[in-house]
């Protein structure tokens, strides 16, 4: 399945800049395999390439001087790794890592400012981009501060699911608790109460969603909130949705059946 996801055009941006013509950039791209617990770059270092997810999930996290960490955003299809290119700097203000092993495109830094500066197609879409991102910092922050956990850890599995090509999380709770910035208690308890509902399967480091659609309802609405924006502003490519759809749609599945991509930490 993973090469079925593998083109430039399963990006949300690169299918966008390549509508309007972008193609030279399009030679430019590297694709590469990210693997769950690699670091694209630690907070303040200088940024050598710009990613364009299809497969792969990466996590921004906020981390203070003693080390402590919470995740502020997740970036997988629908955007790009390395946004201060795009807006005058050259350093992450994040620590970057790949949360669960998929394919992503890349490109050298200088490459991406020259084609930034010089294609408008490329501003108006990477700027669209930098705007939905802000939408999900600004919510992330809203449900961190003012939701219970649980809802957090809907949260967090929905962002999650909506940039992989799966049902199946291979993710253990203390990766979540380390993203959340709480207690593992907290979350083996949000998680083994969506477990008696129904919603998910579990077993060591595996975690199967069976009813997408009532783990929605049960959330917040920050999820929801996040999906509108970045549906408005960076609609998936003509057929993606369907494509998605046929891999992991919102219906009950039973957990045997669940499609698998890749680990997440």
């Amino acid at each position: 399945m993973e090469s079925q996801f593998s083109r430039p055009e399963c990006n949300y941006v690169l299918a966008a800049l390549l509508q309007e013509g972008c193609h030279p950039l399009a030679a430019q791209l590297e694709l590469v395999k990210l693997r769950a617990g690699q670091m694209l770059s630690e907070a303040g270092q200088r940024i050598h390439h710009v990613h364009f997810p299809t497969t792969a999930v990466v996590s921004m996290l906020a981390v203070s001087e003693s080390g402590a960490g919470i995740e502020v955003a997740v970036v997988g299809k629908e955007g790009l790794v390395g946004m201060p290119i795009l807006t005058g700097g050259d350093s992450m203000p994040y620590r970057v890592e790949v949360r669960c092993t998929g394919l992503a495109y890349r490109i050298p830094a200088a490459l991406m400012r020259h084609a930034f500066m010089q294609s408008a197609a490329m501003r108006r879409a990477s700027l669209l981009y930098v705007q939905a991102l802000l939408t999900q910092v600004a919510q992330v922050a809203v449900c961190n501060r003012h939701h219970p956990l649980s809802d957090q850890v809907c949260r967090w599995l929905l962002l999650t699911l909506e940039r992989m090509h799966s049902r199946e999380l291979l993710s253990t709770q203390q990766g979540i608790a380390d993203r959340l910035g709480v207690r593992r208690e907290g979350v083996a308890a949000a998680v083994g109460r969506m477990q008696e509902l129904g919603l998910l399967a579990t077993s060591r480091g595996r975690i199967v969603v069976l009813d997408r659609a009532r783990l929605e309802a049960m959330g917040c609405e920050c999820y929801r909130v996040i999906r509108q924006e970045y549906a408005r502003l960076l609609p998936p490519p003509a057929g993606h949705t369907a494509a998605i759809e046929a891999a992991h749609g919102h219906q009950s599945v039973h957990a045997d059946h669940a499609v698998t991509l890749g680990s997440c930490v």
